[in-house]
């Protein structure tokens, strides 16, 4: 096996505070509180950085080194179907679909959490149910990422996990 480079520091901490503050604020905070709100506020800016880092960080995590082809995403789905090792230095076109599917429907959920506490917003259930959607929404793609995190790391022999702690994923050599 060869340990390569792959997430930087950022990107780790990044992936793990993200982690903590929204199962945080899903399991352990009362809706409106304080602590919600705070939890809610430091996610965005964490997400803000990342979307900075996504254009000035390390190759891998610039969006423009993982977002999927149709073509990557139809080969990377045959090698699934054939069983057969497709392996990515990166995130595979699927794990680059569900950084995009959290990373948004993350966003939405801080925009949607912001503008209920505004005058403007205040007291309206409309706001407060899709802010609700969208929590239940991430935690449901949550579940997927760790199934999906646990499928690959069977199938491509690479443990994933241990590649997001210590930032080098072990590949065999060729």
């Amino acid at each position: 096996m060869q340990d390569v480079k792959v997430w930087d520091l950022f990107i780790r901490l990044f992936h793990g505070s993200i982690a903590i503050l929204f199962l945080a604020n899903f399991f352990l905070t009362e809706d409106g509180s304080t602590l919600h709100g705070y939890l809610g506020y430091s996610l965005l800016v964490l997400l803000a950085l990342r979307f900075v880092w996504g254009f000035i960080g390390s190759y891998h995590a610039r969006f423009t080194s993982f977002t999927p082809s149709k073509a990557s995403l139809k080969e990377h789905l045959r090698s699934i179907v054939f069983r057969e090792k497709d392996i990515h230095l990166g995130h595979n076109p699927l794990g680059a679909l569900m950084v995009f599917n959290l990373l948004g429907a993350l966003t939405l959920l801080c925009l949607t959490g912001i503008l209920a506490e505004t005058d403007m917003f205040w007291g309206m259930k409309w706001l407060e149910e899709i802010h609700e959607f969208l929590a239940n929404y991430t935690m449901l793609s949550v579940a997927f990422h760790l199934l999906g995190v646990a499928w690959e790391t069977k199938r491509s022999k690479i443990n994933i996990v241990k590649a997001m702690i210590t930032g080098k994923k072990s590949l065999p050599e060729h």
